[in-house]
């Protein structure tokens, strides 16, 4: 067995999908944890559920988010799953090839007869349930395999029959030792004979769990709350295979505005309730598994496959919560800002103090500064420190890195200012116009959303028609004529040599006209913003104006007129 003379803690996902934020989380405070004791911080796959495995881009996905993070380990897979980092050579570490592992420590607790072979069938296995169930008492397995014979169950596991190996519990108390929660005792009794190994041969997560700690040399566990109820079982393995109890700290759980536990199925509750509002009881064409929309449509609790979620959000209009880290790189969160913003949640640092990074994290984390009750997830609040976040960059650092996240995201817009391959002028003049105005990158993009937008798809809101251009007998629609001669008169070939198509010589274009007309900016700049958008929004109108170019500006100011003359509608 391996004994570790330096501090190891551990994130130990299961690759089932995205990595979760209040996994990340997790990691967060374990890899703080490492990096104040000056240990180590390892990364562990645990892959021996063979039903819920989703494999190799689960297992890059989780990487991919943990280095998203910021958040580096010092043993695992390496994040492109080449070559592992193992300067303590306790490899492997997916537990799908430590088999030979468990199977070693498995046999040491049969020789012992602490564990024994179990042969119900999973019929018999409910039948007993529901006989609990009848009788309004907890169903608890009793032992029945051990009214069979020993060398009689060794001989029947060893012929191959199906079964499963069983923990013979132990008779005394259990106290689980918790720097979060204090001691957890667990009555004599109240533990039953679990599973410790499954009929495929595979291990169950208690009984891997407590191998690979100790073979790794894990000397503290933080994970949440909601493993409180296996420790029990972790701690009475520890007991019986002779390993030592790691530190434990249970965080607590995040909970969603509403209150409740913070899931993936949060995602599934907003779409199910659109179809619902909309009406539809079979599946739309955007939906490829009919028959697992409609079981999904019945059972609140199902999941629906993550592609025909996503089809019928976006069908349906739906803004789906973000709850996968993914989710909120996607959404144009910095990563920064969320590995501060998931700190606080279960954890202050004191001093009224909100805003650090991670270095202060690693210098400051203590597992006795963790809360015991629920912290609820507030999304106004990771807005409010991202738009603080982007309000704090350079023009130039907040152009770099929203280019680079839309090259990920929205190449359509980079396509768009002509800045697919790098930042470009067009690029950089938008990206100035954008940050005083966005929370968020993808905020951002949907502010200009008209860029994007072929200038005969542009749709006209009637509000805004309405209130701008057609209001006290077409004054807008009058501004607009009259502006777009001026504009037109900006020779082509004085473009380039006079540099007067940029945002400081059409500012000053626009305010001589009003001047001249004795009207407001805004009457001359609202209309303008209508014709070239469709709405009362966008960026300064010079900046909207200098990124569109003259050509579409004068298309955009044509379709208009010829769109939305006054008495239209």
């Amino acid at each position: 067995m391996s004994t570790s003379p330096i501090p190891v803690t551990r994130f130990a996902p299961s690759p089932t999908g995205n990595l979760h934020i209040g996994g990340a989380r997790t990691a967060l405070f374990n890899w703080a944890l490492a990096r104040k004791l000056g240990g180590h911080f390892l990364l562990r796959i645990e892959d021996t559920d063979q039903l819920r495995d989703t494999g190799r881009e689960s297992v890059l996905g989780i990487l991919e988010g943990l280095a998203w993070l910021g958040i580096d380990w010092d043993e695992g897979p390496a994040p492109d799953l080449g070559q592992d980092r193992d300067p303590r050579g306790v490899h492997p570490f997916y537990q799908s090839k430590r088999l030979n592992l468990y199977t070693e420590h498995l046999q040491r607790l049969l020789d012992a007869d602490l564990a024994y072979h179990a042969f119900e069938t999973t019929e018999e296995l409910t039948a007993m349930r529901d006989e609990a169930k009848r009788e309004k008492r907890a169903f608890k397995y009793e032992g029945a395999a051990l009214n069979i014979p020993r060398d009689e169950r060794f001989k029947r596991a060893e012929s191959g029959e199906p079964c499963v190996v069983r923990f013979k519990a132990p008779t005394g108390d259990i106290v689980v030792k918790d720097d979060v929660l204090g001691d957890v005792t667990i009555a004599a009794g109240e533990l039953d004979d679990f599973v410790i190994c499954k009929a495929d041969g595979f291990p169950t997560y208690h009984f891997a769990v407590v191998v690979d700690d100790e073979l790794m040399g894990v000397t503290h566990v933080v994970r949440g709350q909601e493993h409180l109820a296996n420790t029990p079982r972790h701690v009475a393995l520890q007991q019986a295979l002779g390993f030592r109890t790691p530190n434990y700290a249970h965080l607590p759980l995040i909970v969603n505005p509403g209150g409740g536990k913070m899931s993936k199925r949060d995602k599934d509750k907003a779409v199910r309730q659109a179809v619902r509002d909309a009406g539809l009881t079979d599946a739309p064409a955007c939906v490829q598994d009919t028959a697992d929309f409609a079981a999904w449509l019945k059972d609140k609790n199902r999941q629906l496959n993550q592609r025909d979620l996503l089809a019928l959000a976006a069908a349906l209009n739906v803004e789906l919560p973000e709850i996968e880290v993914e989710d909120f790189r996607a959404a144009g969160y910095l990563p920064e800002v969320v590995t501060n913003y998931i700190a606080l949640l279960g954890w202050s640092p004191g001093d009224d103090i909100e805003k650090f990074d991670l270095d202060f994290l690693a210098e400051r984390f203590d597992t006795s500064r963790i809360g015991k009750t629920g912290a609820r997830f507030d999304y106004k609040k990771l807005a409010a420190f991202n738009n603080d976040a982007i309000g704090a960059m350079s023009e130039e650092e907040f152009a770099q890195r929203w280019w680079d996240w839309c090259a990920a995201y929205s190449p359509e817009l980079l396509k768009a200012t002509g800045a697919a391959d790098a930042p470009n002028d067009n690029f950089t003049m938008l990206a100035g116009a954008t940050r005083p105005r966005c929370k968020t990158f993808r905020e951002g993009v949907g502010g200009a959303a008209f860029l994007t937008t072929d200038t005969n798809d542009i749709v006209f809101d009637e509000k805004a028609v309405s209130k701008v251009l057609h209001k006290n007998d077409g004054e807008g629609i009058a501004v607009l004529r009259e502006l777009r001669n001026e504009l037109s008169e900006v020779q082509d070939s004085e473009l380039r040599a006079l540099n007067q198509w940029r945002p400081e010589h059409l500012h000053e274009l626009i305010e001589k006209f009003s001047e001249k007309r004795e009207l407001g900016m805004g009457k001359v700049a609202q209309p303008l913003r209508v014709a070239l958008t469709g709405s009362t929004v966008s960026p300064p109108i010079d900046a909207t104006l200098a990124i569109l170019g003259k050509s579409t500006v004068l298309e955009r100011i044509d379709r208009c007129l010829e769109a939305v003359p006054v008495g239209a509608g």
